[in-house]
């Protein structure tokens, strides 16, 4: 069910139809200084009641198509023992990572998920917070709009985006567990941090930030630089469920193949087509 602005988002309090206004520019502001500190923002009850009930449906209808898996990784998304680094080493550290993936595909137009997404008020407020001349939606057609989804006992463990940041809004929250924790620019370009993301992977809490996140709230996260995850879901507990908006600086961008394929089972030649003419942007570990 297609749904306006003012009935997906609280314009009340966050007007962010109105750039250049008083309030939408101390929105911005608060977000900013989020940002800049740890590399997180998070915009309280942006998602009207309703809106949240919609897009819960929308979820729970689109679950079947839900890409599950249980893997072992360490924060770069690599599977195997790596001989080039010794055994306590972030590469050679592996932990469970069990959780599932709605894709982009799923989602027609006519969603309310999609229409949120899309907005073009809503992509200028999230360029304008992240302080970026301009923003696309990810024009990968998996991983562009996607939800997360943590069923009871599942974790996202520790991890790096390839993403500089992401987009998220939680829809449902879990009874016990599914936490989102961070470790704010824990590497850089000049350094990959492994002795401090080694003593994180080892169950050291020196510099995790927990995030108390409710249905309707809006993060923005730079993940790139950030180790984070969400904790594992109690057995007993109803599911955790979060919408993924991601966005690019640049239009037409497409996602990496192996990260595709490891989140969604499965590529479209659009991938494959990518792949063969990407070109690095930095020299962090994947």
């Amino acid at each position: 069910m297609t749904m306006t602005l003012a009935e997906l988002i609280d314009l009340d309090r966050y007007p962010i139809d109105q750039p250049g206004s008083p309030q939408y520019q101390a929105v911005v502001d608060r977000a900013r200084t989020g940002l800049r500190a740890d590399g997180c923002a998070v915009i309280k009850d942006l998602v009207r009641p309703a809106a949240r009930e919609q897009l819960g449906q929308e979820i729970w209808e689109r679950k079947p198509t839900t890409h599950f898996s249980t893997q072992v990784m360490n924060p770069y998304f690599h599977f195997h023992h790596n001989d080039d680094f010794p055994e306590r080493h972030p590469m050679n550290t592996l932990l469970e990572r069990s959780s599932g993936f709605i894709p982009g595909d799923s989602w027609e137009g006519t969603t309310a998920m999609r229409h949120m997404f899309e907005h073009p008020a809503l992509t200028r407020f999230l360029a304008d917070c992240l302080e970026i001349d301009e923003l696309h939606p990810y024009a990968d057609p998996l991983a562009g709009l996607t939800a997360n989804i943590l069923d009871p006992g599942q974790q996202f463990t520790w991890h790096f985006d390839t993403n500089e940041f992401a987009v998220t809004v939680l829809i449902e929250e879990a009874d016990e567990g599914g936490l989102f924790e961070y470790v704010p620019n824990i590497r850089s370009d000049g350094d990959e941090g492994f002795d401090h993301i080694q003593e994180v992977l080892e169950g050291g809490r020196r510099g995790v930030h927990t995030l108390d996140l409710r249905p309707g709230d809006m993060q923005i996260f730079r993940g790139r630089y950030s180790l984070h995850a969400v904790s594992r879901v109690a057995t007993d507990s109803k599911p955790r469920h979060a919408a993924i908006f991601a966005y690019t600086e640049k239009p037409g961008v497409i996602g990496r193949l192996e990260r595709t394929e490891q989140l969604f089972g499965r590529v479209l030649q659009e991938h494959i087509d990518a792949e063969e003419a990407r070109v690095r942007t930095d020299a962090l570990i994947d």
